[in-house]
């Protein structure tokens, strides 16, 4: 899932009263810069003690970020930043190219993962293993969970930087207490729940499946219900024939059996997640439950009428699957963004960027300015920033849920290489409309593996 759509980027921010037209708001862009140094956004002083950093535009996430590197520049008259924010499209396009040329900044944001991957592969980022092992108090104050996305075989390549975001299990309330029934506990209950609220007219889940994205959360979290991180892991990593995996098999085959149950809003691949059509069915109570990012609350907040602040919306964990190896605690989402360093900077840039890591990234401020965004910084303790907020019980329990995770996965569209993450969708929405079988499936990824 790419989580820097405004949607999904500002996915709290409407419920913690932060007018729309600023979460939504992209600010002017500046052009790349050659590499380690060069020119927009930043203060003034020598350009050789200068680091460079390029960043999101979008609003009021780049609004934190450009405090900051301000804050930090400050405090540091001789070892300055300059920053330079663009639209999220142009951002992927520039610093593709830039990266390629060896002219990156020298503070690389990003979404780690397969991203990470290609540029460690290419020689493009410092290691910081050894960096966090002598700062171990920056990497202690952060959860352990927003590490893995960071992790190149072992290694860490990234700071993990800002908010998380991970995938919840929506439930209408009203609906729920119409049928007499209650909240799913396991996998076994999601089966028996279909029937139930089929025969009584309202669709089980609602899902945008057109968006594709959206069905690839069922397979997140089956996958890891079911055999552990370890199966998907596996792919990450790049072994072959990783989707062949016994647990694999059991959860595209579980998949289609929902499928097959009517399990779903009929017609749910022609319904888009970017209309938020899929979240309107919940609200509406034409659909019992949702299985969506964190994002969402924010919008049926603004949009659901009474069904947020009425106290009418659920939400949960995704369940345990019977007889399955996974931590009922682990989630899937977004865990973090990240900041890497180029290793094309000169020693002194890197200096500079590593002090900014050290001091200035998720500091006590830092953190203060991203709860007030209306999202849950990664950082032990973060929690205490929410009280008396608006929807304090659901940033505590967001945040209960990246706190306790003992497996925070990544996104499996940003885990993996964008030509393989393709593949993925495209077989993903295929086993969704029963057009391929889960062995077709598999046969199709382990194809793609390493790619």
């Amino acid at each position: 899932m790419e989580s820097t759509t405004p949607s999904r980027r500002t996915f709290l921010a409407l419920s913690m009263g932060i007018p729309l037209s600023a979460a939504l708001a992209a600010c002017g862009t500046s052009g790349p810069t050659p590499a380690g140094g060069g020119a927009s956004g930043g203060s003034g002083g020598n350009a050789a003690t200068k680091a460079s950093y390029w960043f999101l535009s979008v609003q009021p996430q780049e609004g934190v970020r450009t405090r900051a590197v301000e804050r930090f520049n400050k405090a540091n008259p001789n070892g300055q930043i300059e920053f330079t924010a663009m639209q999220n499209d142009a951002y992927k396009t520039k610093i593709k190219t830039a990266i390629g040329a060896g002219q990156a900044p020298t503070i690389i944001w990003g979404w780690g993962g397969g991203t990470l991957r290609t540029y460690v592969q290419a020689g493009q980022v410092e290691d910081l293993t050894s960096w966090f092992e002598e700062n171990a108090a920056v990497k202690d104050r952060l959860f352990p969970s927003s590490f893995g996305a960071a992790t190149i075989d072992g290694k860490i390549y990234a700071m993990p930087a800002e908010t998380m975001q991970p995938i919840v299990l929506y439930y209408n309330k009203k609906v729920f207490e119409q049928v007499g029934v209650e909240p799913p506990q396991s996998w076994g209950d999601i089966m028996a729940l279909v029937p139930k609220f089929n025969a009584a007219g309202i669709a089980p889940f609602s899902l945008g499946g057109q968006s594709r994205w959206t069905n690839m959360m069922w397979l997140e979290f089956l996958f890891d219900r079911i055999g552990g991180p370890e199966v998907f892991q596996g792919v990450f990593d790049a072994k072959k024939d990783a989707w062949s995996h016994p647990a694999a098999i059991e959860a595209l085959t579980k998949l289609q059996d929902l499928v097959k149950a009517k399990g779903f809003i009929k017609g749910f691949s022609s319904i888009t997640a970017d209309s938020n059509a899929d979240q309107a069915l919940l609200y509406t109570g034409k659909a019992a439950m949702m299985l969506h990012g964190g994002w969402t609350y924010g919008s049926m907040s603004a949009d659901g009428g009474d069904f947020v602040s009425g106290g009418h919306l659920g939400y949960m964990n995704f369940p345990p699957v019977e007889g399955g190896k996974g931590d009922p605690s682990n989630t899937v989402g977004n865990p973090g963004q990240y900041l890497s360093i180029s290793s094309k900077a000169t020693p002194e840039q890197k200096e500079i960027a590593k002090k900014f890591f050290a001091t200035a990234v998720l500091n006590d401020e830092d953190v203060k300015e991203w709860a007030g965004t209306g999202a849950v910084p990664i950082v032990n303790g973060a929690d205490s920033a929410f009280a008396g907020a608006k929807d304090e019980d659901f940033l505590k329990f967001v945040y209960g849920i990246a706190s306790n995770a003992k497996s925070f996965a990544q996104s499996w569209d940003q885990a993996l290489s964008p030509t393989a993450a393709e593949v993925l969708l495209d077989n993903i929405s295929k086993l969704f409309q029963l057009s391929i079988t889960p062995e077709q499936f598999v046969s199709n990824m382990n194809a793609v593996i390493g790619s």
